[in-house]
């Protein structure tokens, strides 16, 4: 049977819905700003059985949880099954969830996004942000904060491969400012980076 699930659904014990707890600027919550998928279950209603058998998992609900583990790096269902039930930690509600560094294991979390000054070792700027965001969401808002408490401008950024991203090497260069990233490491594919091979006369 077609399951359905009320997405305003009042747990025990919790005053208010489970949404009300999900921060804003949850990965999650902006998806769900634009994604409109009230018209799944009719698409799909034939696929069932009308009047027979358990109701099964809402369709929407079975589309939110794959579109989740894609946008979270989970691709285990038990492991994405145990994540959908916290939303939230119970000991630090401004935290939110993101992988450990070193098991890839989801945790409540927040990370330092720190500015430093190589050639003399002097910290300029510090930012907190919950452990969702991405470092290179960070790099160009960083470089403009340096270059107004300098007073100079900024004409080389080192960082490591965790901000190798088109968008930050992009971003440096719009703003006059050399980016030394080294490139992420290969990932298996089809087309693997050492088949690609740049051709200096075409700039390609």
């Amino acid at each position: 049977m077609l399951g359905y699930k009320s997405r305003d659904q009042m747990e025990l014990f919790i005053t208010g819905s489970l949404r009300q707890l999900v921060p804003e600027d949850h990965v999650l919550v902006r998806v769900d700003r634009v994604l409109d998928l009230g018209w799944l279950r009719e698409e799909v209603a034939d696929c069932y059985c009308a009047d027979n058998g358990r109701p099964g998992i809402d369709p929407e609900v079975a589309v939110r949880l794959m579109l989740a583990g894609l946008l979270l790096g989970i691709v285990h269902d038990r492991k994405l099954m145990r994540e959908a039930q916290v939303k939230v930690s119970r000991t630090d509600a401004d935290a939110s969830m993101a992988p450990a560094s070193r098991n890839r294991r989801f945790e409540p979390s927040y990370k330092q996004h720190t500015a430093v000054d190589d050639e003399r070792g002097v910290v300029l700027d510090v930012a907190v942000t919950t452990g969702e965001v991405n470092d290179g969401d960070m790099i160009e808002a960083q470089v403009d904060a340096v270059q107004e408490i300098a007073g100079r401008g900024i004409t080389t950024v080192t960082g490591d491969a965790g901000y190798a991203y088109g968008k930050v090497y992009a971003g440096l260069e719009g703003r006059g400012v050399d980016p030394v990233i080294p490139a992420k490491r290969e990932r298996r594919s089809r087309m693997p980076l050492r088949r690609f091979r740049y051709d200096a006369r075409h700039d390609t």
